[in-house]
């Protein structure tokens, strides 16, 4: 199956997206059929901020005709800060959408995780995934908006300052302080500042299981009626 991913949000989360989907395919020994659009970080800032989902949709429609002229058969948004409009891309969507935010609730169950703390941006985190965990509590910092803050600005700057590195590490310990049985990274970029390394509590990378969601549609292991929503699916 021909993936399509509407990348640029941020850059750091597109190359990541691409690494993981390579090297996933490669260790199965199966080729990848992908294309990669490029959208505005700035853009995507400026109407979640606004709330203004209608005009980020028409955004994300057109550059998924762009998908669909190129031969993909689903598309994929490279930000869950970026899913904040996924209904309303839907309704104007040509392609089916695959989701990074609904494999997540079934995973956390899968694994045992009663809480989890969650980490991403101002929306993502206030929201708890846009309402859609209900097998899963979620807890997220008291400093909530000074965490989307610099998670905003790592995000677009497309780097980890040691500063934001040592805050986020930081928030997470305090999460788990309170509950959480692990710590999610409920925003695409956040790779930056955990980069694999050990924290000393359990850390869980969103991107990876929308990864291994698009893995799985590429090789046939899954059809578009398990995972998508709209489009000719």
């Amino acid at each position: 199956m021909h993936i399509g991913l509407i990348g640029g949000i941020g850059p750091a989360a597109t190359v990541s997206y691409y690494q993981r989907l390579t090297d996933n395919m490669r260790a199965l020994g199966a080729p990848l059929e992908l294309t990669i659009v490029n959208t505005e970080a700035s853009v995507l800032l400026a109407n979640n901020l606004a709330g203004d989902k209608d005009a980020q949709a028409q955004v994300y429609a057109r550059l998924i005709e762009r998908l669909n002229a190129a031969g993909a058969d689903c598309a994929a948004i490279t930000s869950l800060g970026g899913h904040f409009c996924f209904d309303e891309t839907v309704a104007l969507s040509t392609l089916p959408l695959i989701s990074a935010v609904s494999p997540l609730d079934a995973y956390f169950a899968a694994q045992g995780f009663g809480t989890v703390g969650l980490l991403g941006t101002g929306v993502v985190m206030r929201t708890q995934l846009y309402g859609q965990l209900e097998q899963t509590k979620a807890i997220v910092p008291q400093d909530l908006d000074d965490i989307g803050t610099a998670y905003t600005d790592m995000a677009l700057a497309g780097k980890c300052s040691d500063a934001q590195r040592a805050l986020f590490i930081e928030e997470g310990r305090k999460l788990t302080a309170v509950g959480a049985q692990a710590v999610v990274l409920a925003g695409t970029d956040l790779n930056l500042a955990f980069d694999g390394r050990d924290v000393g509590y359990e850390v869980i990378d969103a991107l990876d299981i929308h990864v291994d969601v698009l893995v799985a549609l590429a090789t046939g292991r899954a059809t578009l009626s398990d995972h998508s929503v709209g489009g000719s699916a």
